[in-house]
């Protein structure tokens, strides 16, 4: 349950995509024609860093690599907040892609170490409907964010909450019996 309310909180600040591809192209200057090839850039990266972030969870332990992930994505989404070029949007979608070959996988591998073999499945539909549930606030937030308070915002409230995520997960998530951290 506790790593389901880390979800949550991580998740709430966790917008749509489209926030940062809409930064990137009205306010830094990407041309809307290399719009896609700057999400080919972050697909890229998340492909390739998938397996090495895989097997880097097998050494080290999924809590600590979810850590990291956290830390990756609240360095990105202040990067995104700060940027105020093309050259810094890139980098932003480098190192967002960088997050994702580190957290996708990573997070539902987690989950399983948490969950019994007769609940694994109820968990994993409780991980997907915590992070689908938070989607549309998250987005109508930073939405508003971006529209009233400044285009930087939502990815400040982004950061923060991957910050509180990974604050509450040192505090709340044990290491699991599987974890190599345990063996340790």
């Amino acid at each position: 349950l506790s790593y389901l309310m880390v979800t949550a909180v991580f998740s709430l600040g966790n917008s749509s995509d489209a926030f940062l591809i809409i930064r990137a192209n009205r306010d830094l200057g990407i041309a809307t024609m290399l719009v896609p090839v700057l999400y080919l850039v972050f697909n890229f990266v998340y492909s390739a860093l998938s397996i090495p972030a895989g097997l880097l969870a097998d050494k080290v332990g999924r809590r600590r690599v979810a850590l990291m992930g956290f830390a990756v994505f609240a360095g990105a989404y202040a990067w995104m907040a700060l940027a105020g070029s093309a050259a810094a949007a890139w980098g932003v979608f480098v190192l967002y892609g960088v997050y994702m070959g580190i957290a996708d996988g990573n997070g539902r591998a987690l989950l399983g170490e948490f969950s019994s073999d007769e609940r694994r499945g109820t968990a994993y539909g409780a991980y997907h409907m915590v992070v689908g549930l938070a989607a549309l606030p998250a987005s109508v937030i930073a939405g508003v964010l971006y529209d009233q308070v400044s285009h930087a915002a939502p990815f400040w409230v982004g950061a923060g909450a991957a910050v509180l995520a990974a604050i509450l997960m040192l505090a709340l998530v044990p290491e699991t019996k599987r974890s190599p951290e345990r063996a340790a």
